[in-house]
């Protein structure tokens, strides 16, 4: 299993924008592409001092996946022109994370990879 990780970062003015088009339209597409080994998708957001955070990890079963999702150049950021348009900076690459291991509070159960 691995981990898609990608920063982006927005003015606080456009923060919410931002989420609403992660939440609304660009998080529904991916769902929608029905990408063999596509797992899920999670965003983190934080305020900083002069901007907001956000960052995806997309959950994939194998490097197949991946690239179903990204193409050949995997590792390239997949960066929608709408929201280029609300974003300050980015990155333009992506980091690959072999899962292996999650553990759960007492109660909750818990898988390794």
């Amino acid at each position: 299993m691995l981990k898609r990780i990608w920063h982006g970062w927005t003015r606080a003015a456009d923060a919410d924008a931002y989420e609403d088009l992660l939440r609304s339209t660009i998080f529904p597409g991916i769902i929608d592409r029905e990408i063999e080994g596509f797992l899920s998708i999670e965003l983190l957001r934080r305020p900083l001092e002069d901007e907001v955070e956000f960052v995806t990890i997309m959950t994939f079963a194998d490097p197949t996946a991946v690239v179903r999702f990204a193409g050949p150049a995997h590792d390239t950021a997949v960066v929608p022109p709408a929201a280029r348009k609300l974003l300050s900076r980015h990155d333009g690459h992506v980091a690959h994370y072999e899962l292996k291991t999650t553990r759960h509070a007492q109660g909750q159960g818990s898988a390794t990879a």
